[in-house]
């Protein structure tokens, strides 16, 4: 790895080494994360998820306490990802009917010295996997898409949104 690179990316030192990046000098602030993504499936599987009559019970409602856990999580996940005490996760489920498509945002907010981004993202992907596992008997071809960060507030770099 060349030395410009390892300084422009925060988890590598200038030897090119992985480290934790150290937040000690920064300011506590209210930082907030956007991230969504989509699962697409059959027309079937996706009238059975609507109906709430899947085999292993409520799948959105499943989905909605695997992103709450997962967020929790991250750093469990994710090597080099802070334990961050989050004040606030909100995860939130659109249904397409006519692209039989489940789409899933979530909001992770904390205050404090780095970002949620890592929470939203995993929260959002767990949520997603949730819907396969307890979809897949039926339905094993289902795609994830889309998977991103929408907005992120707070900290040095300030308020970003994706497309901007």
């Amino acid at each position: 790895m060349t030395e410009q690179k390892a300084s422009a990316l925060t988890h590598f030192d200038a030897q090119g080494q992985a480290h934790m990046v150290d937040v000690g000098d920064k300011s506590e602030t209210r930082r907030v994360a956007v991230a969504r993504g989509s699962i697409s499936m059959k027309p079937e599987t996706f009238a059975m998820v609507k109906s709430g009559n899947a085999k292993k019970g409520d799948v959105i409602g499943i989905a909605r306490i695997a992103a709450i856990q997962a967020s929790k999580r991250t750093s469990d996940l994710i090597p080099l990802c802070h334990p961050i005490p989050l004040t606030r996760v909100a995860v939130e489920f659109a249904l397409d009917e006519a692209q039989s498509r489940i789409d899933c945002s979530v909001t992770a907010e904390t205050v404090g010295r780095t970002g949620v981004e890592m929470e939203a993202l995993t929260a959002v992907n767990v949520a997603l996997l949730t819907i396969y596992d307890m979809c897949k008997a039926v339905d094993r071809g289902m795609r994830m898409d889309g998977i991103q960060l929408m907005e992120k507030l707070g900290g040095k770099s300030g308020h970003w949104v994706a497309g901007q």
